[in-house]
């Protein structure tokens, strides 16, 4: 998991987790120290079915800090 990014490390987690059944949330959060809000959140985009989340982005656009303006 080590080599994976945000993205797919929540994919993977949450994939796992789905597999296992019930209780597979706990046991991947003890497994991989991820939080459990985390892995639902995962599992929400499993099954939204990946559509809205970007490939070529490990974000959402517009995630992120804003940009400082300059003062005048």
């Amino acid at each position: 998991m080590s080599s994976l990014n945000e993205q797919q490390r929540r994919w993977y987690a949450a994939l796992e987790s789905i597999k296992i059944g019930r209780g597979g949330i706990e046991l991947m959060n003890r497994i991989s120290g991820m939080d459990q809000k985390t892995i639902r959140r995962g599992c929400k985009e499993f099954e939204a079915e990946l559509k809205e989340r970007p490939m070529d982005r490990i974000r959402m656009e517009g995630g992120g800090r804003p940009t400082v303006k300059k003062k005048s």
